[in-house]
């Protein structure tokens, strides 16, 4: 895979900048509970997503990641404000990662991996790589590694939900953010260049100029080519030689 395509691949993630600015809401939210109450903490977490939204326009980077993030940030407030508990604003995310998680081990078991379906979208190779099941398999490898960081945060962060860890969960919302979403991310450029590898030689075969035994002059049912005058296909080399070694004819008189 080339520096662009990570670089494709990174964006759809908002870049590392965007993983990083990702975790700004929360850093916000939970100190400003702590101290003023929830009410000032949703309208901080709000007023952060904002900011960071006006800077990437500011700045003229792409902004759909920092839009998601915005209205990720204004669903978490949204239910925090409806439960009237600060734990409220992460049950989004670990719901969200349950649901993740379970997409992403079932395109696994039926053998359609979400990893290599994203990245044949992004490249514009749709499917061909499901024609190679080493392809497949390195899918399969990637998609599990997303498919285990989302159950791992599920599994942890509704542990701490329940407890009441409000402090904790915040903790693991970032410890388990975009440091795992990191590792799952250079799995995923390894198994994606791998696939390349490996779907690439087979897209770029051009089976047109032989024919099925790998002849020249066949089509696809083996039978001869046509010239440009529509004559059957011979080679013009084969007979430029048979016309200079037929020997001249003399006629009897």
């Amino acid at each position: 895979m080339s520096d662009t395509s990570r670089q494709t691949l990174l964006e759809q993630l908002g870049g590392l900048s965007g993983l990083v600015y990702s975790t700004l809401p929360v850093l916000v939210f939970v100190p400003i509970n702590s101290v003023w109450g929830l009410t000032a903490a949703i309208w901080s977490a709000i007023a952060v997503a904002c900011g960071v939204l006006v800077w990437r326009l500011i700045r003229r980077t792409p902004i759909q990641p920092a839009i998601s993030g915005f209205m990720g940030v204004a669903l978490c407030a949204f239910i925090a404000h409806r439960t009237g508990d600060a734990k409220g604003y992460f049950l989004f995310g670990i719901y969200a990662s349950l649901i993740y998680g379970g997409a992403f081990v079932l395109s696994v078991l039926v053998r359609r991996p979400l990893v290599g379906v994203i990245w044949g979208m992004l490249n514009g190779q749709a499917a061909r790589w499901r024609a190679h099941r080493d392809a497949v398999r390195v899918y399969d490898i990637a998609t599990a590694a997303w498919a285990l960081v989302f159950i791992a945060r599920y599994l942890v962060q509704n542990h701490l939900y329940d407890e009441d860890q409000t402090g904790w969960l915040a903790a693991a919302r970032i410890g388990m953010g975009w440091p795992l979403t990191a590792l799952a991310l250079l799995v995923t450029f390894w198994a994606v260049r791998k696939a390349d590898r490996i779907v690439e030689p087979a897209v770029d075969e051009d089976p047109s100029d032989t024919d099925t035994e790998g002849r020249p002059g066949m089509d696809t049912e083996g039978r001869p080519g046509m010239d440009t005058e529509g004559r059957p296909g011979t080679d013009t080399a084969a007979d430029v030689g048979a016309v200079r070694d037929t020997p001249p004819r003399h006629d009897k008189r």
